[in-house]
């Protein structure tokens, strides 16, 4: 039987020695949490964001950026895809729905996307009072807002829009014009809940009329017909294949943001090999600087060990007390550093949440518990050896002040 009060009175005694094993080892564990739990909530998130959109037409040029424009609404200024491959893609025989999706307005940070109803239609939308004579267009008006649910704004709110972001280079706001808020779509969990969507034909007249009165700033203007990208909903898997295949070529792009994403993934996870790694050879360091604790805590221990001893107590006995005691510390250490890693990616996940709007799931995988229980094995093996290491003296030695 392992007598516990003994180690907790040397718990008490020594402190300072046990707080910071329990620390190291906590330091260790919550690094490698970290590292597993905030990889996989990206790869989740991502992953959930991109399946609303099958293919993205877009022109020429760099298909990332494509779709971290389109798909998770960073700000750029991608080159414009000409109207005519808009008028195309509607009418293609291999196309369910074609939506344009234009950007470069912004409203108090937040992206105003030009669109059409196709994009919205079936979607939940919570109208005002007047939702019913929204027949004709899904946004109820020329200019009419439907609006994410994380945008803060309610039926009635006026938007004034400005051109570019707030603080950027040629930003200006569009003081004739003022879009009416007369829907507030339900919440997607992606960056598309912080977007306000008007009809295109007002994004088209608005620039139009700027560059007629000669308010061009340098920047490329959404001529009438021209598009950031079109999100394309194929009437078949094949019909999906096809379509990418013919507009890979000349001024257009295709991609599927999903096949874009697993080459992210690629890299994110050369980035999670190298933390990794560097979780290895942070554990490998804390313990080298375990060892060297216990070895000082169990010199502190060295009278009572040997007294131990002298009075007949077995080996076997002794080993057991040690052991125990260096691993209640250990364990103790283990699901601190699972704690303070879960804590440490929530508010990881919440920043990135808050920053682009993506929703982040962490969860706790068997795979996990695996790593935690591969852990707690090894630091148990090694945890014997300085529990042997104690017989390097005799009883007398160790009595000896």
């Amino acid at each position: 039987m392992i007598p516990f009060k003994i180690i907790y009175a040397d718990f008490r005694r020594l402190w300072g020695g046990t707080l910071i094993l329990i620390l190291l080892i906590a330091a260790a564990v919550a690094f490698s949490i970290v590292v597993n739990l905030q990889e996989r909530a990206l790869r989740e998130g991502s992953a959930r964001a991109a399946d609303r959109f099958d293919l993205i037409v877009g022109a020429a040029g760099s298909e990332t950026q494509l779709v971290l424009s389109s798909v998770f609404l960073q700000p750029s200024l991608l080159p414009l895809l000409p109207h005519h491959y808009l008028d195309e893609l509607k009418q293609h025989p291999l196309v369910a729905s074609a939506s344009p999706l234009a950007f470069g307005d912004s409203y108090k940070g937040m992206p105003i996307i030009g669109t059409d109803d196709d994009l919205l239609r079936g979607r939940n939308i919570q109208y005002g009072s007047d939702g019913l004579n929204h027949k004709d267009s899904v946004f109820g008006g020329e200019y009419g807002a439907i609006v994410g649910a994380a945008t803060g704004l309610s039926v009635g709110d006026k938007v004034i829009p400005i051109h570019g972001q707030v603080g950027s280079e040629g930003a200006h706001p569009h003081e004739s014009i003022r879009y009416t808020v007369t829907g507030v779509l339900s919440a997607f969990g992606d960056a598309w809940d912080k977007a306000i969507l008007v009809p295109i034909t007002a994004v088209w007249a608005i620039h139009g009329a700027e560059e007629h009165e000669g308010h061009v700033d340098g920047e490329k203007h959404h001529h009438e017909g021209d598009v950031s990208a079109v999100v394309v909903k194929p009437k078949s898997i094949a019909g999906a294949y096809q379509l990418r295949s013919q507009y890979r070529a000349g001024e257009s792009m295709a991609v599927f943001p999903g096949e874009v994403l697993t080459r992210l993934y690629g890299t994110l996870g050369d980035v999670r090999q190298i933390l990794s790694l560097m979780a290895i050879g942070t554990q490998v360091l804390v313990v080298i600087a375990i060892l060297m604790v216990i070895v000082v805590h169990l010199e502190q221990r060295k009278r009572q060990l040997g007294a131990l001893r002298a009075f007949g107590a077995p080996q076997r006995g002794i080993v057991a007390l040690i052991w125990s005691g260096l691993m209640l510390m250990m364990t103790t250490g283990i699901m601190l550093g699972v704690i303070v890693g879960y804590l440490a990616t929530l508010w990881i996940s919440q920043r990135i949440s808050s920053l682009y709007g993506m929703k982040l799931p962490v969860t706790i995988q068997p795979e996990d518990g695996l790593l935690i229980a591969a852990i707690w094995g090894i630091i148990g093996v090694i945890l014997l050896l300085p529990a042997v290491w104690t017989y390097r003296y005799s009883p007398a030695e160790a009595l000896k002040v």
